[in-house]
């Protein structure tokens, strides 16, 4: 993975960036103690993490053609995200059902052998109002089929492991520590990937490279650079332009945990996942010449370009687009508004993928689950909870009983 970094120090007052830069070093030892620490966040990070499942237990799962992923969140973002960057491995069909959606429900039960299908339940609490009420509309919790779901959930008193010590359904536990939206390089995002068909550990084989002595210059850079911004409150919009299909999945995953673990106490960024080039011809309007409170991430991954235009000697028509592989438009483009930003000194950071393995889906997962933590740690922000998500989960109950 190749970062640009283009965020000058003129977009944030210097006073924070010296003040976090002694926080710096502090932080990050306090991160190499806990990835070596049981039952601490970043002991997703240790290279010698264990699994709550043997793959021994789950190879009567991969007989199943097609599956189901029920969760939200991140109990599911991950696993999406894992399912669109490596799509060209993965040889089953998967389904994921991320919302409350009726019409998904009614596909499933009227073009599907329920049967036949394997479902992946996924919920850290066990509660989950929208996972319950999907699992419990396709009428999942019956004898006959208790042979084909899986469950992650904690071993508490919860309703989903109250269900599969009634029913003996395959449970493996979700770790109380592990916050489902860094739970992806834990069973929650290892399991579904491994049923997928993909290597989950060559997906976890280079998660401590922005840790290296080599990395760490550029990781105290951009986190002081970015917690500057928030505690400045000149920018508040962070905009992910993205042009590759493969990677939206993964932004959905990074606006959850952006958004989540930072905005707190009045401050965050507000994530906005725009897909390039389309949204040249819609919002790049406002992105260059609209208010100047946005900092942009650009996303790409390298990829070989099969498709290529060519013009019809009958046509009688000249282009230079006459040749051009879909991809090397795609990357003009880029290129572009990249030359547009420097010319109009706009801030922005060049996110580019490398190609679409599972070593590098690891990377950048372990990256931003590292920046933001550490932002917001150096902003004295619990990156961990979501109090006034609770609050919201507390009144809906209410209002349901």
């Amino acid at each position: 993975m190749l970062i640009n970094n283009y965020i000058k120090e003129k977009y944030y007052k210097n006073k924070y960036f010296k003040k976090y830069s002694k926080n710096f070093q502090s932080i990050l030892s306090e991160i190499n103690t806990e990835i070596n620490s049981s039952h601490k966040i970043f002991n997703i990070l240790n290279k010698k993490f264990y699994l709550n499942f043997s793959i021994k237990d789950l190879k009567k799962f991969k007989k199943f053609k097609s599956i189901v992923i029920i969760g939200m969140g991140g109990s599911i973002l991950g696993a999406e995200a894992i399912h669109d960057f490596l799509a060209e491995k993965i040889k089953k069909k998967v389904r994921f059902l991320n919302n409350l959606d009726e019409s998904q429900i009614t596909k499933i039960k009227k073009e599907e052998n329920v049967s036949k299908l394997l479902f992946i339940i996924i919920s850290k609490s066990g509660n989950t109002v929208e996972t319950l009420a999907n699992s419990f509309a396709l009428n999942l919790f019956k004898k006959k089929h208790s042979k084909n779901i899986i469950i992650i959930s904690e071993k508490k008193n919860n309703l989903l492991f109250k269900l599969c010590k009634k029913m003996n359904l395959f449970f493996i536990e979700h770790r109380p520590y592990v916050g489902g939206r860094y739970s992806v390089l834990s069973e929650v995002g290892l399991l579904p990937g491994y049923l997928m068909g993909i290597n989950i550990y060559k997906l976890r084989s280079q998660i401590q490279t922005f840790l290296n002595k080599k990395e760490r210059y550029f990781l105290k850079k951009t986190t002081t650079q970015m917690a500057s911004i928030l505690a400045s409150n000149k920018f508040n919009n962070l905009i992910f332009i993205n042009y590759s299909s493969k990677l939206e999945k993964f932004l959905f995953w990074c606006q959850q945990l952006i958004a989540e673990s930072l905005g707190k106490k009045g401050k965050g960024f507000l994530p906005v996942i725009s897909n390039a080039p389309k949204d040249h011809h819609s919002l790049l309007q406002l992105y260059l010449d609209g208010p100047k409170d946005k900092i942009f991430n650009i996303f790409s991954v390298d990829e070989n370009s099969k498709e290529k235009i060519y013009f019809n000697k009958t046509t009688d028509v000249k282009s230079f687009l006459n040749k051009k592989k879909i991809g090397s438009i795609k990357n003009a483009q880029k290129k572009a508004l990249i030359k547009t930003f420097k010319n109009k000194n706009i801030p922005f950071r060049e996110f580019k993928i490398k190609d679409n393995s599972e070593e590098e889906l690891g990377k950048i997962f372990s990256f931003f689950i590292i920046e933001t933590i550490i932002i917001g740690k150096m902003l004295k922000i619990n990156p961990f909870d979501q109090p006034a998500v609770e609050q919201v989960k507390i009144f809906t109950k209410e209002l349901l009983s």
